[in-house]
């Protein structure tokens, strides 16, 4: 069971409960929060996470960025805890699950009279699942092309956030795509602290990553200006929506922010660097917190 828990990774789930709450606190402010939709929402994601962090585990094995060369924690297919085929199994009982808990969440949101909006929202659950398998598995992982930042900016920030409000006010406001550029944003510098920390041993395995891509260098300017942006995306938020000072309640997790980007620039070797991925999944559920109570208050 501990190796198995330990294949969760629970460290990057905060990051699927930084969006859910984020869709949920913008619904509230604007008087359309519904717990039942959140809760559902929120099981549904974290079984999301769940399987593309055993995905990972089993792909990363499968195509060679899980070596002998790799620098951080120990992965499960890897070491022989787990094995591949239970891995895959595993993959099955939570792509069940995912489906299980979507479909459940949908029919509570639209129930019998909304079925268009209800096969829409299937469709994105199934490219959910899709995205979640392939980001390193299957015979051509879209993550060793480097596609995904762009995948975890979608599905972590514009689908997580503005799904979860559609869910509960079944219309969507313009400027709540600023909070999901903010999770898309520090979702994507989560992964991106992960992909410098492996740029070592990506590169042997071919995984064209980000900061494979760009080198050590650009990948940690890269970083900074993922940051950057998503407190540029807060702040815009608040300054377009302003009616009490509350709504820069956020501001108090920016020395974390900071504190994250600093030891990225700084950090060279992937021990270093392996501390600051969970470090920044945290700050990103701690400024979701913040900032949705403040625009709450």
């Amino acid at each position: 069971m501990k190796v198995w828990i330990s294949a969760f990774r629970p460290r990057t789930l905060p990051l699927a409960l930084s969006c859910i709450g984020m869709g949920g606190f913008m619904a509230a402010a604007n008087g359309f929060f519904n717990a039942t939709v959140v809760a559902l929402c929120i099981f549904t994601t974290l079984f999301l996470q769940i399987l593309s962090n055993l995905a990972n585990d089993y792909g990363d094995s499968k195509h060679g960025a899980d070596s002998v060369h790799r620098e951080g924690p120990v992965r499960a297919v890897q070491a022989g805890l787990i094995q591949a085929e239970q891995m895959k199994k595993g993959m099955i009982v939570f792509s069940l699950l995912s489906l299980v808990s979507g479909l459940l969440l949908l029919w509570v949101a639209f129930g019998t009279e909304g079925m268009l909006l209800f096969l829409l929202f299937l469709v994105l659950g199934l490219a959910s699942i899709w995205a979640a398998i392939n980001y390193t598995a299957g015979d051509n992982p879209y993550g060793y092309a480097g596609l995904g930042d762009i995948f975890v900016f979608i599905f972590f920030g514009l689908v997580g956030v503005l799904g979860t409000y559609f869910l509960q006010a079944q219309a969507l406001e313009a400027t709540v795509i600023l909070p999901a550029l903010v999770c898309g944003f520090f979702s994507v510098a989560v992964l991106n602290v992960n992909n410098i920390r492996d740029i070592n041993s990506d590169v042997l395995a071919g995984k064209r990553s980000i900061p494979v891509r760009l080198g050590p260098k650009r990948a940690r300017v890269y970083h900074v200006l993922i940051l950057f942006s998503g407190v540029l995306s807060a702040f815009a938020y608040v300054l377009l929506t302003y009616e009490s000072p509350w709504q820069f309640l956020f501001v108090l997790t920016l020395p974390l922010v900071l504190v994250n980007g600093v030891n990225v620039w700084r950090k060279q070797t992937s021990k270093e660097l392996d501390p600051y991925l969970k470090q920044m999944a945290m700050t990103t559920l701690l400024f979701v917190l913040l900032f949705g109570i403040g625009q709450v208050l």
